[in-house]
């Protein structure tokens, strides 16, 4: 089935203006955010700016909720939550947005500073699903948070700020590359070797370390030379680095791809790329008779698990509180809540891609200029893992798009016995609730830099917001 190039409906001029200015927003944002921290520091700053109250705070002062009423809630920094109360029983149900904000990286490890040779490296663990040899010989840079011992909160951006210095992962020279270049490419870089380079100047006699006796320490002098300019720069020491949460990421802006600038370059695509628009939507879209919600999540690409992913229960106790403010007192008020819902799970679909075509089967994969990706089940062959929306849902979700004049596909993660994927839907589903897999189609999805198409992202925009308002 031929779907139009969404490109059509945008001719030169202000329409395909509002695809551009929609896309430099979203630019900016993966530029700024590439942490799941700073992800959720940009949508509280933005929600406050919208209107939208912090719910903690309003709990906290014992007020109510009435319909209209825009609030959200932080979990741990780390995830997001925002409501737009709608005029119905919060028990009738939700239109849910549901996307994650963490990405594939490195994270430095707990005891992560050593010399060798007179070379500081940096001990790594990769987080998420990578390709390990996409990540050497690159421009990297660190972002997170140290929490010293007295409770002192300390933000790190290396690599990103203007003059930042940079750091990297290097990689074997090709002249001496015969024995790597016949491994499996799982193997040609290992886990462990992923350590990155920040440091070969030595400490000068009177910068070293003194011993009991006050004599110099003349022991990994490179080492105590690097440690000296995070403590002048951040007041951090090596013991700091036990209770940090330090993120290994590509340096450099996102930017524009393409002769005619019509995509995306960026870092974190995954799933950033439907965060945002989710987001906006909820904040675009004019109250209704449903209460909208927009869930923005940690831990995605490792399950779902721990307290700031899906699989906590961050999402059903905020749902309890919020019935609780609109005078609700019951657990089955909250069921009902939940069971009634209908959600679009919005994450990323694997993009059709004519380097690699043997992999996708071309009647059923999401094209790049075609719009929102719909994948009816994800999981992996035999469907192991995935959330199967239903027929019934399906179709409703087409006569909203219809109506909106929204361009949108359908897809499948590659053939059937090629590997798969999942997303949160399946957890949402849990609750009884409908569920969908919703997003935007990406190339390079996982490496470093990946790509994604504008108008697929204005397109998901525009989607969303008729779901909010049509669901």
């Amino acid at each position: 089935m031929e779907r139009k190039n969404a490109w059509e409906k945008y001719p030169a001029g202000e329409k395909r203006g509002q695809v551009m200015d929609f896309a430099e927003g979203y630019r900016q944002f993966l530029s700024n955010c590439k942490t799941e921290r700073e992800c959720t520091a940009f949508f509280i700053e933005e929600a406050k700016k919208a209107g939208f109250s912090d719910l903690d705070e309003l709990i906290e002062k014992g007020e109510n909720l009435s319909a209209g009423d825009k609030v959200f809630r932080s979990n741990r920094g780390k995830a997001f939550a925002a409501f737009v109360i709608g005029t119905e029983p919060l028990e009738k149900g939700m239109s849910i947005l549901g996307a994650h904000i963490d990405s594939p990286r490195m994270d430095l490890k707990q005891n992560p500073v050593y010399e060798d040779s007179e070379l500081v490296l940096l001990d790594t663990h990769y987080y998420g699903g990578i390709k390990k040899y996409q990540w050497v010989t690159l421009p990297l840079a660190l972002h997170g948070v140290v929490v010293k011992a007295d409770g002192t909160k300390i933000a790190v951006n290396i690599g990103d700020k203007p003059g930042d210095p940079v750091v990297g992962v290097s990689d074997l020279l090709i002249h001496l590359a015969s024995d790597q270049m016949d491994k499996k490419g799982a193997k040609v870089v290992e886990g462990e070797d992923l350590d990155v380079l920040v440091g070969s100047i030595p400490a000068l006699i009177d910068e070293l370390e003194k011993d009991e006796e006050g004599k110099p320490k003349k022991k990994d002098v490179v080492k105590q030379n690097v440690l000296r300019i995070l403590k002048e720069t951040y007041d951090i020491t090596e013991e700091d680095f036990v209770s940090a949460e330090i993120e290994v990421v590509p340096a450099g802006e996102a930017r524009d791809y393409g002769l005619d600038r019509s995509m995306v370059m960026g870092y974190g695509h995954d799933d950033r790329v439907c965060a945002y628009p989710s987001f906006m939507a909820i904040r675009d879209a004019k109250p209704g008779a449903k209460t909208y919600a927009c869930l923005l999540v940690d831990k995605e690409e490792i399950g779902s698990v721990g307290a700031t992913g899906m699989q906590s229960r961050f999402f059903e106790n905020t749902v309890a509180e919020l019935n609780a403010l609109l005078g609700g007192a019951s657990e089955l008020s909250v069921r009902r809540a939940l069971e009634n819902s209908r959600a679009l799970s919005s994450d990323v679909s694997a993009a059709f891609d004519p380097n690699y075509a043997s992999v996708f089967d071309k009647k059923n994969v999401a094209y790049f200029g075609k719009g929102l990706v719909f994948n009816k089940y994800t999981g992996a062959r035999g469907k192991s893992g995935s959330n199967d929306a239903s027929a019934e849902y399906m179709g409703e979700l087409r006569g909203i798009l219809d109506a909106a004049d929204v361009s949108y596909q359908t897809a499948e993660l590659g053939k059937v016995d090629q590997g798969g994927g999942g997303t949160i839907a399946y957890i949402l589903g849990n609750y009884a609730m409908l569920v969908i897999d919703s997003g935007v189609g990406v190339l390079n999805m996982h490496a470093p830099w990946e790509i994604i198409s504008k108008v697929d992202l204005y397109e998901a925009y525009r989607g969303y917001v008729a779901f909010l308002l049509g669901a």
